[in-house]
C-alpha cells in the first residue's frame, strides 16, 4: 500500500526546491559577485536525492523484504546516462573544432566521467571549483554526478545491511546514518586546507553528510507516512518552519564564501540540515509549502534541472572564451541563460524524455525504421548526432598535447622566484641600486630622472594576484624597494590574511599597493577589514581590474572606487581605463599583460604614486 501511495503522489514542491538550487548555481556560475554562495544549491540536490531514494528503498523493503538492486541500477543509470554522454559528445566536438588547447587530459575527463569517479580524480589533476580564471575545465562542474551515483551504488547495499541487522529496533537505523552525516561534516572540517580544497570539496566522504541527512529524513519523515489531515497547530508550526528555512535557503546564497573556513567547518553541515528542514516541510500533505513552491516556472525548471545543470558549465565556459562578458555581464548573462535553457529544453524533449520512456526491445525495429522513406524526420536529429559523435570520436584519437606554459605562466614563474629572492634583500636591508640617469630606464618608462630618483627611495608593499607578479620585474626595476607579495590565484577576499601577515613581519610600509580582482568578486566585509589592517595613516594605491572575460569585471572596480572615495588615503589606480582600449598591451588571456603592457602597467602605477609623494 505504501509503495502505491507514494507512486502516485508526485511533489511538485520538490521540483520548486530543484529549480531554487539550479538557479543559484547558475547565478553563482555567472555573476559571483551577485551570489557567492549559489554553489550551495549542489547539497540541496544531494540531500534530495537521499531522501528520495532512502523513502523508495525502505518502501520496498518493508513491502516484499528485500531489494531488487539491478532494478534500482538500471533505473537510476537510464536516467543520467544519456544526458551526460550527450554533454560529453557535444563538448568533445566542440573542443576538437574550436579549442583544442583544451583536448588536454580530455580522454581522462572521458572515462571517469562515464564510470562515475570523476570527482576524485579532480582531487589529484583537476583544478579548484573556485577556479575563475586561467583555463577553466568545461567539465569541472560533473565531480557531483561521480558523489550522487556512487551513493546510489553503494548506499542501498549499506541500508540493507543496517535493516538487517537492527530488523527489531528500526529507529537505531535512523540514529546510525544521522552519525554517519555527523562523521562525514568532521571530517570535513578537519581535513579542510585553505591552500587545497579540492580534498574536501569533492570527496565523496566529505561531502556524504547532504546525502545522509537527506537519508536521516527518509527514515523519520518516510513521505508514505505523512497524514494530510493535521492540526491547524501543526500546520501552522509547518509552515512559519517552511518560511523560514526557504529564506534562510535563500539566504545563504548571498553569505556563504566557497572558499571561507567558516563554510567547511560547520557552515555546509549546518546549510545542508536547514535544506533538510526545508524538504520535511514540503514534502508533508499538511503543509502549504508544496503550493507555495509550485509554479509553472519552477515545474519546468525542476523537471529540467539535471540537463540545465549538466549543460551550464560547458556554455559559460565557451561562451566567455570568446566572448567579453565584463563590459556587459547582465546583457550576456541573459544571453547565456538562454543558451542554457534552450538546449535543455532540446535535450529534454528529444532525448531525455524519449529514452527514459524508450522500451529497448524495440530497438531493431527502430533502427530498420530509419531506412524506412515515411520516417525521413528522424534523420533531422540522428543526422546531427552522428556528425558530432564523430567529431568527438575523431578528437578523442588526436595526439593529446602535453600540456606546456605559455610564455605569460613562464615569466610568473621565473618572476615569483626573482622577487622572491629581492624580498630577502629589502628583508636583511640590502638596498638594491638604480643608475637614476640611465637612459634606457627613463625612456622605457617615460620618465624623468627626478621621478626616477624619487622613485628609487621610496618603500613601497606591494600585494596583488597573478598580474602583480606578471608585472614585478618592472616594478622592481623602477621601484628597487618594493617588497612584492604575489600569488597566481589569490582572491581578494583572502588578502586580509596576507596583509596581517605582513604588518605582524614588519612588511607594511607606509605605500601600500594592491591589484585584486582577477580571480573573483572581492565581498565588502573584505574590503572594510583589507583598509582596517592597513590603516588611515598608510596611503594605500588600489588599482583596477582589467578582467573583459570575466563578469565581476565591472563590480570590482565599483567597489575599488568606491572605497578612494569614501577612504582619504586610497588613491584610484585606473589600469582598466588606460588600457580598455588597447588589446595589442594584453596576452592571448586579455589579462595579463606582454611586455608593453607591462610597463604601461607600472609606469600608471608609478606616476600615481608620484602625485601625492612630490
Amino acid at each position: 500500500m505504501g509503495n502505491r501511495q507514494m507512486g502516485r503522489r508526485h511533489i511538485t514542491g520538490v521540483d520548486g526546491l530543484r529549480a531554487i538550487a539550479v538557479i543559484g548555481v547558475i547565478i553563482y556560475h555567472l555573476m559571483p559577485s551577485v551570489a557567492q554562495g549559489g554553489f550551495l544549491g549542489v547539497p540541496i540536490f544531494l540531500l534530495i536525492s537521499g531522501y528520495f531514494v532512502t523513502c523508495q528503498l525502505v518502501v520496498e523493503y518493508d513491502n516484499t523484504n528485500r531489494i531488487d538492486f539491478f532494478h534500482f541500477y538500471h533505473k537510476r543509470f537510464k536516467r543520467l546516462y544519456p544526458t551526460l554522454v550527450a554533454m560529453l559528445i557535444a563538448t568533445t566536438a566542440y573542443i576538437t573544432l574550436f579549442q583544442r588547447s583544451l583536448l588536454v587530459n580530455l580522454r581522462s575527463t572521458i572515462w571517469t566521467n562515464l564510470l562515475w569517479v570523476y570527482n576524485w580524480w579532480e582531487i589529484g589533476h583537476g583544478q579548484s571549483y573556485f577556479d575563475r580564471f586561467a583555463g577553466e575545465s568545461p567539465f569541472t562542474h560533473l565531480w557531483t554526478l561521480g558523489v550522487e551515483v556512487q551513493f546510489y551504488v553503494l548506499w542501498p547495499m549499506l541500508l540493507v545491511i543496517l535493516l538487517m541487522m537492527f530488523y527489531q529496533r528500526r529507529q537505531r537505523v535512523r540514529w546510525v546514518v544521522l552519525l554517519l552525516a555527523i562523521l562525514s561534516a568532521l571530517e570535513m572540517a578537519i581535513l579542510y586546507h585553505p591552500a587545497s580544497l579540492n580534498r574536501v570539496y569533492y570527496g565523496t566522504d566529505t561531502r556524504a553528510f547532504s546525502l545522509m541527512l537527506g537519508a536521516f529524513l527518509g527514515l523519520i519523515w518516510p513521505i508514505n507516512h505523512l497524514r494530510p489531515n493535521i492540526d491547524r497547530a501543526w500546520a501552522a508550526a509547518l509552515d512559519f518552519l517552511g518560511i523560514l528555512t526557504l529564506l534562510g535557503t535563500i539566504f545563504g546564497f548571498f553569505t556563504l564564501s566557497g572558499q571561507g573556513a567558516a563554510t567547511y567547518r560547520g557552515a555546509m553541515f549546518g546549510y545542508s540540515f536547514l535544506g533538510t528542514i526545508l524538504l520535511a516541510t514540503i514534502v508533508h500533505p499538511g503543509a502549504h509549502m508544496n503550493r507555495l513552491l509550485t509554479n509553472r516556472l519552477f515545474t519546468w525548471i525542476g523537471k529540467r534541472s539535471y540537463g540545465i545543470y549538466v549543460y551550464q558549465f560547458p556554455v559559460m565556459i565557451f561562451y566567455e572564451n570568446v566572448v567579453k562578458v565584463g563590459n556587459h555581464p547582465l546583457i550576456h548573462g541573459i544571453i547565456q541563460l538562454a543558451i542554457i535553457m534552450g538546449i535543455s529544453e532540446l535535450s529534454y524533449r528529444y532525448f531525455e524524455r524519449p529514452i527514459a520512456n524508450y522500451d529497448w526491445h524495440n530497438l531493431g525495429q527502430t533502427l530498420r525504421s530509419l531506412f524506412n522513406r515515411t520516417q525521413w524526420r528522424r534523420w533531422l536529429v540522428v543526422g546531427p548526432a552522428l556528425i558530432l559523435t564523430g567529431i568527438a570520436v575523431y578528437g578523442l584519437c588526436l595526439p593529446e598535447p602535453k600540456p606546456t606554459a605559455t610564455a605569460v605562466q613562464k615569466r610568473i614563474t621565473q618572476n615569483a622566484k626573482m622577487i622572491a629572492k629581492r624580498n630577502q634583500e629589502i628583508a636583511a636591508g640590502k638596498t638594491p641600486q638604480v643608475n637614476v640617469n640611465s637612459n634606457s630606464i627613463k625612456q622605457r618608462y617615460n620618465l624623468t630622472t627626478k621621478q626616477v630618483k624619487k622613485l628609487q627611495q621610496l618603500k613601497i608593499t606591494a600585494v596583488g594576484d597573478s598580474v602583480m607578479l606578471d608585472a614585478s620585474q618592472s616594478i622592481q626595476q623602477l621601484m628597487p624597494l618594493a617588497y612584492v607579495d604575489g600569488q597566481v590565484g589569490r582572491q581578494g577576499n583572502d588578502t586580509p590574511t596576507v596583509l596581517k601577515t605582513l604588518a605582524s613581519q614588519g612588511r607594511l610600509a607606509n605605500i601600500v599597493v594592491l591589484n585584486l580582482g582577477t580571480n573573483g568578486p572581492i565581498k565588502d566585509q573584505a574590503v572594510d577589514e583589507m583598509l582596517s589592517i592597513i590603516g588611515s595613516k598608510r596611503q594605500v594605491y588600489w588599482v583596477t581590474a582589467h578582467v573583459p572575460t570575466r563578469s565581476w569585471q565591472d563590480s570590482v572596480n565599483d567597489q575599488i572606487k568606491k572605497a578612494a572615495k569614501t577612504h582619504q588615503n586610497v588613491h584610484l589606480v585606473d589600469w582598466y581605463q588606460l588600457s580598455k582600449n588597447y588589446n595589442d598591451w594584453f596576452a592571448s588571456d586579455q589579462v595579463h599583460m606582454q611586455e608593453k603592457g607591462n610597463v604601461q602597467f607600472t609606469r600608471l602605477i608609478a606616476t600615481t604614486i608620484l602625485k601625492y609623494n612630490k
